[in-house]
């Protein structure tokens, strides 16, 4: 699946976004993934909207398919959950699969922390909000990473796509979702 959110964000890259929203909820409570996506990009007419999820419709120039929406579509309903897209001309885009993990059909969720690195490493002229919430009988744990913030803290005199700062992401990504998973605190360094 972060193969397919990887696509849609390029998407959502293509149609001029400057601040990509991706959230990963996971509730074992209800037997439920959620995977949204949401952009300020220019948006579609209702009619885009309509034909986004067939294959053979796309606006690129670049190839005649484009597969990460129907994907998208296809893998949450396989699962016996939905997708749903909402989109305005001029103010943007959000999409949102639900998945039903315990389906035989589930597809892995995959390596999202290397999808939101690559994102945000690879396009350092966009911000990026990446959250991840996790619920079970027992907890409730969540966090966030926001670009808007990290540049805050660096000052602006530091890309996003610097070497430090690149491992720096990686860490905090694998630390808080060991974290959101498990329960377990970050050791200290």
């Amino acid at each position: 699946l972060s193969l397919t959110v990887m696509d849609i964000a390029q998407n959502s890259i293509s149609a001029g976004a400057s601040l990509i929203t991706i959230e990963v909820v996971e509730d074992l409570t209800q037997d439920c993934l959620s995977i949204a996506v949401k952009d300020n990009g220019r948006g579609m007419t209702p009619e885009q909207v309509q034909n986004v999820t067939d294959p053979f419709y796309t606006t690129r120039t670049t190839r005649n398919v484009g597969l990460g929406v129907p994907l998208f579509k296809m893998e949450a309903e396989m699962t016996g959950g939905h997708f749903t897209i909402d989109s305005v001309v001029g103010q943007g885009t959000e999409l949102k699969a639900v998945f039903h993990p315990s389906s035989v059909d589930m597809i892995p969720l995959g390596d999202i922390n290397g999808t939101i690195l690559l994102l945000v490493t690879g396009n350092t002229d966009r911000d990026f909000l990446f959250a991840r919430h996790y619920k079970d009988h027992n907890a409730q744990r969540e966090f966030a990473l926001d670009t808007k913030e990290l540049r805050q803290v660096l000052g602006g005199e530091v890309s996003l796509n610097a070497p430090d700062v690149v491992l720096w992401i990686k860490g905090f990504l694998e630390e808080q979702t060991h974290y959101v998973l498990t329960g377990e605190e970050p050791e200290e360094a």
